[in-house]
């Protein structure tokens, strides 16, 4: 009997080429100040979902991607349009929420989106820096808050259970180009594909947490040693 795909949601700013079969859904969601608007997609501003999303799709293991470009140029979006975006992932059955961005400040609208999200027990991942001051939606309740750990290889994750972050994992990527890509963003877009590739899909959400827990190749947040003195 084949595997079971996960069906996982990028909210990021869009997606370059990939496997065809991968993507079964895309939107875009813009912000006009008093609606949010549904547009077809444009190619990927910035590159950072096309790199989200390629960790993700890199799995191992059967996923379907629900693609909602959110981020503009700039990398920044609002509150509403990620909102928008969340309730459009949820209405089209992802089991894993995942999103590598954060706004400064707690926002209802997007607290009340992530609350039907974790309510529709749907697997929600944010990134979230290691260091610093909370971000949001991964401060939100329920929401798994991950971020880069140098500790783990790209099949490894953490578990760090620190303030700032429930995981760690890989937070380095490198292009086929070339290019690459660091940080919390990564580490979290590693650490939904280490779910994709280890979790059987559809498990609870509370099962899958105390799984990750289970599994993780270290506990505990990560050493840095302090810079040699010359």
């Amino acid at each position: 009997m084949p595997e079971r795909a996960w069906t996982v949601a990028v909210v990021d700013s869009g997606i370059g080429p990939l496997p065809a079969h991968a993507v079964i859904r895309i939107k875009r969601f813009v912000d006009e100040g008093d609606q949010i608007l549904e547009r077809p997609p444009v190619e990927d501003p910035i590159g950072h979902g096309t790199v989200v999303a390629g960790i993700i799709a890199s799995s191992r293991r059967p996923v379907r991607l629900l693609i909602a470009q959110v981020l503009n140029e700039r990398g920044r979006s609002t509150a509403a349009a990620l909102a928008a975006a969340v309730d459009w992932a949820v209405q089209h059955r992802a089991q894993l929420l995942h999103l590598s961005l954060g706004l400064a400040c707690d926002r209802a609208v997007l607290r009340a989106a992530i609350g039907r999200a974790v309510a529709a027990e749907v697997l929600v991942v944010a990134s979230a820096p290691a260091r610093g001051a909370a971000t949001y939606p991964a401060s939100y309740r329920g929401v798994i808050r991950a971020t880069g750990d140098a500790r783990c290889d790209g099949d490894q994750i953490a578990y760090l259970g620190t303030a700032a972050a429930d995981f760690g994992a890989c937070p380095v990527h490198h292009s086929q180009s070339g290019k690459v890509a660091r940080g919390a963003s990564v580490g979290a877009a590693h650490f939904s594909r280490y779910i994709v590739n280890h979790v059987a899909a559809g498990l609870a959400v509370q099962k899958t947490h105390e799984a990750l827990r289970q599994v993780a190749t270290f506990h505990g947040p990560e050493r840095h040693q302090p810079a040699a003195r010359t």
